[in-house]
Order: C-alpha cells, then sequence, then structure tokens
C-alpha cells in the first residue's frame, strides 16, 4: 500500500529526540520538560484511595462534575470570574489534546490561523491536519514581544484564529493586561476565535499576575482557553488538562473531544477535584517555588560563558551560547549532550523562518542536585 502523509513535512519532535538522545548518552536531561522530582505524597494518596475505591471504569465524557465544579470555583476565588463548570470546562486528555480539538472545532480547509514565533511544535500540525494554513509572525528580540502592528497587517477575514501562549515555551516572555486589550482592539472588526495556550499560569515570576483571556471579557466571549494539571502538580505523565470556553464554543469544542479520547483516566480525576480544592496552597506557592530554582540556576551558571535570556515564566531558561561556538543550535544542541553531557533543546525547530541566532533552552524543574551537577559541566565549556 502506498501512504500519503497528511504530514509530510513532520517528523520525531524535538523533546523526544533530545530526551532519547540523553537517555543515550547518558546526559543530565535539561531539554524536555518535566521534572526530576515527585509530586506532593497527598495527591498520590488520593489517587490510590479512588483506584481502590473502585472509581475506574468510564466517567462522562466531558469530565466528572466533581472536578469541573472544583475548577470553576477556583476560578471565581482567585480570578473572580464566572464560569458554569457544566457548559464551559472540559477535562481534556491533557493539554495537547485540548488545543487539537479547540483548532479541529474552528478551522476549516482554507483557513488561515496566526501564532508567534517561536511556537509551541503542535500548533502547525493539528492546523494542518484541519486543512488550514499558518501565519507565522516573529516575535522581537531579545524579549520575545509581540508587535502587535505586524498582527494588524496580517488580518483579513481569512483568518479563523489566533494562537497566543502565556508564559510561553519556549521563549519564557509573558503577556500582560495592555497585551490582551490591544489583541482585542485589533481583531474586533474580524470573526476569528483566539486560542489562549496558558499552561504555565502559576509558573510566573517577580510578582507578576497571570494575564488570561478569561480576565478580559471582550477576548473571553470568542476564546478556547487551555490548562494542565501536569504543569501545576509535577505530574506530566498524567496527561490531564482542561479547556474553558463559552458555550457554543465548548459545544463544538466537545464533539471533536468526545471522538478522539472520548474522556480522562477516572481515578485521577477524583485525586485531583480532592487535592485541588484541598491543597490550594500547593498552587498558589508554585510561583516562588520555581522562582527559586529559576534564581538557583542563573546564579550557577552566571560565570558561565553561555548569555542569560529574561525568563518571566515557565521553567525554562533560554541561553545564547556565541560566545562559545558559531554552530547551529541543532548541532550544539547535539555536542553539549554527547560530548558535554547536558542535554539542552535548540530554538530553530519553534520557528518557521528562524532567525540567525545561537540560543539553546534549558529546563530548571530539576531537583537543585542535578541543577548543581549540570552547572558545574556548564561552566568548565
Amino acid at each position: 500500500m502506498q501512504l500519503h502523509s497528511k504530514l509530510p513535512d513532520v517528523g520525531t519532535t524535538i523533546f523526544t529526540v533530545m530526551s532519547k538522545m540523553a537517555q543515550e548518552f547518558g546526559a543530565i536531561n535539561l531539554s524536555q520538560g518535566y521534572p526530576d522530582f515527585e509530586p506532593d505524597s497527598v495527591l498520590i494518596d488520593r489517587l490510590m484511595y479512588h483506584v481502590h475505591s473502585g472509581k475506574n471504569q468510564y466517567p462522562p465524557m466531558t469530565g466528572i462534575p466533581e472536578l469541573r465544579q472544583v475548577i470553576s470555583g477556583k476560578l471565581k476565588k482567585h480570578s473572580d470570574i464566572d464560569v458554569d463548570f457544566d457548559s464551559e470546562i472540559t477535562i481534556t486528555s491533557g493539554a495537547t489534546e485540548a488545543l487539537f480539538c479547540a483548532i479541529s472545532s474552528v478551522v476549516h480547509p482554507g483557513d488561515k490561523v496566526i501564532v508567534f514565533d517561536p511556537s509551541y511544535d503542535s500548533y502547525g500540525p493539528a492546523v494542518t491536519l484541519a486543512g488550514g494554513e499558518m501565519i507565522h509572525i516573529p516575535m522581537t528580540l531579545p524579549d520575545y514581544r509581540i508587535d502587535w502592528e505586524v498582527l494588524k497587517g496580517h488580518l483579513d477575514d481569512s483568518v479563523r484564529m489566533i494562537i497566543i501562549n502565556s508564559p510561553s515555551n519556549p521563549s519564557s516572555s509573558v503577556l500582560h493586561p495592555h497585551d490582551l486589550d490591544f489583541l482585542a482592539e485589533i481583531i474586533r472588526p474580524y470573526q476569528c476565535a483566539v486560542l489562549s495556550d496558558e499552561v504555565y499560569e502559576h509558573i510566573i515570576f517577580d510578582g507578576v499576575p497571570h494575564a488570561s483571556v478569561l480576565t478580559h471579557p471582550e477576548l473571553r466571549s470568542r476564546s478556547f482557553a487551555v490548562f494542565s494539571f501536569g504543569k501545576t502538580y509535577h505530574v506530566t505523565g498524567w496527561k490531564i488538562g482542561y479547556c474553558v470556553a463559552p458555550a457554543e464554543m465548548t459545544r463544538e469544542f466537545r464533539k471533536i473531544h468526545q471522538f478522539n479520547v472520548f474522556t480522562t483516566p477516572t481515578p485521577m480525576q477524583w485525586a485531583l477535584a480532592d487535592f485541588l480544592e484541598s491543597s490550594p496552597r500547593n498552587y498558589l506557592e508554585l510561583p516562588n517555588f520555581y522562582q527559586t530554582k529559576r534564581d538557583l540556576f542563573r546564579s550557577l551558571i552566571a560565570s558561565s560563558r553561555f548569555e542569560l535570556l529574561p525568563c518571566a515564566g515557565t521553567y525554562f531558561q533560554l541561553a545564547d551560547y556565541s560566545q562559545i561556538s558559531d554552530q547551529g543550535d541543532v548541532d550544539f544542541a547535539a555536542w553539549m549532550t554527547q560530548e558535554k553531557k547536558v542535554a539542552v533543546i535548540p530554538l530553530t525547530p519553534f520557528y518557521r523562518q528562524a532567525p540567525d541566532t545561537r540560543i539553546v533552552r534549558f529546563c530548571f524543574a530539576k531537583q537543585d542536585e542535578t541543577l548543581v551537577e549540570a552547572a558545574e559541566i556548564i561552566n568548565a565549556i
């Protein structure tokens, strides 16, 4: 049989490539974004409790009501956002599934979707599978800001969706309320949806509040907002997220969701419902937890030949290696992993047309001992 690929230009994601390389060469893995420490033991205890209590069969397609109610309560308490848990919140099998469903529910063949590079690598394939066309707008260096005037020049009636990501992976930049105001004003004349990837909502630093589209009334009426329990609770392998959107958009979203994964593991939903309600301190303390790790990592490699870029959110640190090598970043990342035994992520795979820079991404969601060990190697390069 001759197979005609729907994604002929898509290979294995850079995260898989670099993690595999790290394992093969025995390198410290500061590439793929996951912690090397365990989640809160209370969350694990709640999971085991529900596994042994018979919560092991299919839950409702939209997610158990108890978890959706707790999410709604959290949004109301901490952001003064009123969200109907029944018609506006859907539990998903990870944020990536939510992103796929949101894109598939809106984008038709020939529609255009705008992303801001460097952009997370799952956006493009989802748009392609929906028959859409990606429009890539580079963010401005060195602080990775969106140029709203440039966006204005790309808008027309064929643009069906704009994807924003804050805090941003891989750039570690964040959007502010005035950015949302600019976006709302620019797209007001057009019938385009906003997909807001907010999976790092609680990993934002220096006292800056998270600017969610859900807090902006005009944007909220046309937005999908996507979140991740995996990022918040150090359980990336659980692959549980959720999407908040107006009822009409949620109905379309759920049409895709029900025939994609149908639903999400039952005992994990119950465990998260319990933990989210009983332990709000966990996510409230997360900014300080990761800011401490950011500051530690930056201080540990401050004397190295890497130039550290600003890091306003996420658990990623970008660094310019121009003083070390003139290699392209993919080759440099391979050299770092194979020869120096510290795995990093190159930045060019997150661009349609990458600028002529020498930048890689470190993940500092690691135990302090891991960061100290890695820093000793980095400082010797």
